[in-house]
């Protein structure tokens, strides 16, 4: 049997090594992550799966039950693509 993937709205950040992209990821609200790999630009956050790091390039993404995750640049565009709200009104 085969399966789709139930479309569903993330909220992501692409870690670029800058000042800007970190305080961006914090404002998802990560609080439990460590440094990484020492004279790098990486980090470890924690996972449902345990401890991840995460390199120059890689997504953070703050799933939809709070969690969060990181995941590598080519398999990020291949999954998620911008979502644009639309606002309805009913007359």
């Amino acid at each position: 049997m085969k399966y789709r993937r139930k479309p569903v709205v993330i909220e992501a950040v692409q870690w670029d090594g800058t000042a800007e992209s970190w305080n961006k990821i914090m404002e998802l609200g990560l609080t439990n992550w460590k440094p990484g790999e020492m004279g790098t630009n990486t980090f470890y956050i924690e996972t449902l799966e345990g401890d991840h790091l995460v390199r120059e390039g890689d997504y953070v993404i703050k799933g939809i039950k709070g969690e969060f995750y990181p995941c590598k640049p080519d398999i990020f565009k291949e999954l998620y693509e911008p979502h644009i709200e639309s606002h309805y009104q009913a007359n």
